[in-house]
């Protein structure tokens, strides 16, 4: 797929996919949507500062980046699962400025490009609290050999690629999260929320981050 650079109106850079009509952020701040929709609404709820995270689309990095960041601040210990099917080359993940826009802490130079210079299908130790494994795959086709605490649900929106928001995938994520677990995303469609709910989620709509007025949380029932 080509992707052409946007910056958004936090300054901050995300990704524009043509063929899909698609960016892989908001456009009304990338790390300001990242950090309220997976941040305080899914790492932050939570309430355990032991985790094991299973994300929808590593794409730019962008939210394990700031778990990291948010690991390393608050001495949190986090295993990080990320699945992407069609990663961006390394020339792309060059092009983004998201270091700039975060306080990075001092000894983490260099931790955004050593995300993505990862190997994929083995687990890498980034800092002493954050074990990252990225996996090359389809999300839907991921078999999931233990329990989750969170789940980062960063697909493309279902107006492009309705077949990633189903009952059959969110029933998936269902059994591969602990009761209790949460599924975080930034998608409020009639059609997600009713996916959701169908599997057994609770599902709540939360205030939204800049430039859009909601996002949802689901909880596993415990």
């Amino acid at each position: 797929m080509e992707r052409k650079l946007v910056c958004t109106e936090d300054g901050s850079a995300t990704l524009y996919v043509p063929e899909l009509n698609e960016h892989y952020h908001s456009v009304h701040g990338a790390v300001q949507e990242s950090l309220h929709v997976f941040i305080r609404a899914g790492v932050e709820y939570s309430g355990k500062k032991e985790l094991r995270i299973v994300e929808t689309g590593f794409g730019t990095g962008l939210n394990a980046y700031l778990t990291l960041l948010h690991a390393h601040r608050n001495h949190f210990s986090i295993t990080y699962h990320t699945l992407e099917k069609y990663p961006l080359s390394l020339e792309e993940t060059r092009l983004l400025n998201y270091t700039e826009h975060t306080a990075e802490p001092e000894g983490l130079c260099g931790v955004f490009r050593k995300l993505h210079e990862s190997p994929w299908e083995t687990g890498v130790r980034l800092t002493p609290g954050f074990l990252l494994h990225k996996h090359q795959i389809d999300f839907r086709e991921f078999c999931f050999t233990e329990q989750f605490d969170v789940v980062f649900f960063d697909a493309f929106s279902p107006e492009v690629q309705p077949d990633l928001w189903n009952a059959i995938v969110f029933e998936k994520y269902l059994r591969a999260l602990v009761p209790g677990g949460i599924l975080v995303t930034y998608c409020v469609k009639g059609t997600v929320k009713q996916a959701l709910r169908s599997v057994g989620f609770t599902v709540k709509r939360l205030p939204g981050p800049p430039g859009k007025r909601e996002m949802l949380r689901a909880v596993k029932p415990v």
